[in-house]
């Protein structure tokens, strides 16, 4: 945090390069034109695996102390929150659970929404701003609310495109 606080957190938007190289100087894996705004906040750059064409919005917050993978072409929009880890409550010390979150190829995480632990988004699912996603979401379709719950199918790219 102090690296990229020193190093990252000042820097104008078009130095993704820049800010890509730092993370992935602290392990993260990141695929070819990722975009990670200065703004974005990752907790353990190990624990962060983009694919290409991945954009990381303004104020999104990556909390991996468990995994966190996001698939090529893929946006997680500002001030979005990605969550992979929790706490037992059956343990009297909530011991920490950690809990992967994996966004599949070609999705959208909207605006303000939140990704809990342990999802997994499908294929070119959608999350609508400030939705609240608990459970799997199905491929190619859109889910909006808190907790979040399909809305309609979201229509598939032609083969080519």
């Amino acid at each position: 945090m102090i690296a990229w606080l020193l190093l990252a957190r000042w820097t104008p938007p078009l130095l993704h390069p820049w800010r890509a190289l730092i993370l992935k100087a602290f392990g993260a894996r990141l695929g070819s034109n990722c975009r990670v705004h200065a703004s974005a906040r990752v907790w353990w750059p190990g624990n962060l695996e983009l694919g290409d064409n991945v954009l990381i919005g303004p104020g999104a917050l990556l909390y991996n102390q468990g995994h966190i993978s996001v698939g090529n072409d893929s946006v997680i929009s500002q001030r979005s929150h990605l969550c992979a880890s929790s706490h037992d409550i059956a343990d009297p010390h909530f011991q920490l659970v950690l809990d992967p979150v994996t966004i599949g190829r070609s999705c959208w995480v909207a605006a303000e929404a939140f990704v809990g632990p342990g999802v997994t988004m499908g294929e070119g699912a959608v999350l609508s701003a400030r939705g609240a996603l608990f459970s799997d979401a199905e491929a190619w379709t859109v889910y909006r609310g808190n907790p979040a719950i399909a809305l309609k199918p979201r229509a598939q790219p032609a083969a080519g495109e």
